[in-house]
């Protein structure tokens, strides 16, 4: 079977998405398949194409052995509505003209957040006359109205209906949770062709690591008790409600141990830096996004995976990729999602909720985790267990068993 995939977000960026596509994509060809992926540059979140690439209108690199296509692309940092639609766009546009070039695909994909990747997956598919495959990451204009980006309107309503004709049209609809599935058949979406393949953890990747020695030294981090938050600094994220902890924390009797790093980069990330140093706050580090290969380094140096996101409906049907990550690494977690995520933290008993911007929480919790080693240690021991339960090798085979139904009935339908 010959796959095409379509997104926005491929390695060496290091984003979910990113991750996500290419750990599944990889175990598809060890599995005898021939994979085609259509991405842009490198370049999220920053704005900036990534050394040894560039802005060309046609690149192409074998990538362990996926065949990986680079188109031109508006490029922009990851702020400000206009620009990035303009950015999904020009990518929609040059990924349906790429896409033409491409010999025999079966089946191709398209992956959100946004939906402009999956316009250009529909559009592909009816050329091509092969089936579409909607793959659900976020409920996408929902998730940007729901941060406060976009205001109701024109433009949002035609965005919605778009999506809604997506939804109906995509021969299959893979989601990574199970609100996401009962939001859509609750809008009236055929709910047997929807199926849920959550995010999850190359298990290969992260595991528990003793802290790098050199990474200690070189961030003044002996003798603390490290939290951190990995990941975009977003307008979803309200990390605020983290600094606020942090200076809580700072004024404790028992905070003088504690310290927070913030690794990644985003919308939010010049503000909160520019906040935290008003409130000067000296517990608190902020570093840039490291190399992909790097990263489970940075994660062995904490004790604590702080998870967090606004406090808004829309968010209690997120799974965010981070917390299996943290599993993996065996690193108790401090989980400030509701809804679906809350659950399986809980379920699993692998860390500590909290409400969502509720940063006296958040410090109660993390005092909580740094004072109580056996409390620690029993969550630790539950990451470690849970862990193999969302191996993401696993679950490529989920998607691909779905991927391979349904060409093997378009098949028998012609």
């Amino acid at each position: 079977m010959h796959i095409l995939f379509l997104t926005d977000n491929f390695p060496p960026e290091i984003n979910a998405p990113a991750s996500r596509t290419f750990e599944h994509c990889s175990e598809w060809v060890k599995a005898g398949h021939q994979v085609t992926i259509i991405t842009c540059a490198p370049n999220f979140p920053k704005g900036k194409v990534f050394d040894g690439y560039r802005n060309r209108l046609w690149q192409s690199e074998e990538m362990a052995g996926l065949h990986v296509i680079r188109v031109w692309s508006y490029i922009t940092k990851n702020e400000g509505f206009l620009k990035r639609i303009l950015d999904y766009i020009s990518y929609m546009v040059s990924a349906i003209i790429a896409a033409l070039f491409v010999r025999k695909p079966d089946i191709v994909v398209g992956t959100s957040p946004q939906f402009f990747t999956v316009c250009a997956a529909y559009v592909v598919g009816v050329y091509k006359r092969i089936p579409f495959v909607f793959e659900l990451r976020d409920l996408w204009p929902e998730s940007i109205k729901a941060v406060g980006a976009m205001r109701p309107g024109r433009l949002l309503s035609m965005l919605e209906a778009i999506e809604h004709f997506l939804y109906r049209r995509a021969a299959l609809i893979i989601s990574v949770t199970n609100s996401f599935k009962q939001v859509l058949e609750d809008g009236g979406i055929d709910g047997g062709k929807i199926h849920v393949v959550t995010n999850g953890i190359d298990l290969e990747r992260f595991q528990p690591l003793q802290k790098d020695a050199n990474l200690v030294s070189e961030l003044g981090l002996e003798g603390k008790f490290v939290a951190g938050y990995i990941g975009t600094h977003g307008l979803a994220h309200a990390l605020e409600t983290l600094l606020e902890a942090a200076q809580q924390i700072q004024h404790h009797p028992q905070g003088g141990r504690f310290c927070l790093i913030m690794l990644g980069d985003g919308a939010k990330k010049a503000e909160l830096v520019t906040k935290a140093r008003d409130m000067k706050l000296d517990n608190v580090f902020f570093l840039d996004s490291v190399p992909k290969d790097d990263v489970p380094r940075y994660w062995g140096l904490l004790d604590v995976a702080i998870i967090h996101l606004r406090d808004t409906p829309l968010f209690q049907s997120v799974i965010p990729s981070k917390l299996f990550e943290s599993m993996g690494m065996g690193i108790p977690i401090v989980h400030g999602v509701r809804g679906e995520s809350a659950k399986i933290v809980q379920g699993h008993k692998v860390g500590l909720t909290f409400d969502p911007e509720n940063a006296t929480q958040l410090c109660a919790q993390l005092l909580r985790l740094q004072s109580d080693p056996a409390l620690y240690e029993d969550l630790r021991t539950h990451c470690l267990r849970a862990a193999p339960k969302f191996d993401r090798t696993v679950l490529a085979g989920r998607l691909l068993s779905h991927l391979e139904a349904t060409v093997g009935r378009r098949k028998g339908q012609v």
